[in-house]
């Protein structure tokens, strides 16, 4: 598959876990995490930081979007009802969560297909390689950062980049 190296990710079209269109252009000119969800994975305990990423920076115009994806392990089987009901009832998420897509392969969503040309601070690019990979997109809709799914959301790195992009 080609992307669009060009475009921005809040571009694309996707749809909301619990149905119609997520409206990522509601998202332009703030700051979004995106990060690729599961509920049954080792990384899971991340949507504490998550949550708490986005309660501390929402006024300033930040968002965490999640992405739940089933394609590491099958973890995350469930459907969209299942998947709110968990996210809700167990880490009390108020970030928007997009439905289930896959983030590798013939199938990866354009959504992933304009964030996985972007490196990491190590240098990788290319396929996601597990639940909770994270990329920052800017104001101004380009992809700032991308961190390794065992980065944890509150780590130093994740809150200077959010910050700088919030100044």
């Amino acid at each position: 598959m080609t992307t669009d190296a060009g475009a921005s990710p809040l571009d694309v079209q996707i749809d909301a876990l619990k149905g119609g269109s997520a409206d990522l252009s509601q998202y332009a000119g703030r700051t979004v995490l995106v990060v690729n969800v599961a509920s049954k994975c080792g990384l899971t305990p991340q949507y504490t930081g998550l949550e708490r990423l986005q309660e501390r920076y929402a006024a300033q115009g930040f968002t965490v979007l999640g992405v739940p994806c089933n394609q590491f392990l099958g973890q995350e089987p469930g459907n969209a009802e299942e998947i709110a009901e968990f996210c809700s009832a167990t880490y009390g998420v108020t970030f928007p969560l997009t439905e289930k897509v896959e983030v590798n392969g013939d199938d990866r969503h354009p959504l992933y297909q304009r964030l996985v040309g972007f490196a990491d601070s190590e240098g990788h690019t290319g396929d996601i390689r597990w639940n909770f990979e994270k990329f920052l997109i800017g104001r101004d809709g380009s992809v700032v950062a991308r961190f390794s799914p065992q980065t944890e959301p509150e780590s130093a790195e994740v809150v200077a980049a959010i910050e700088g992009q919030l100044s």
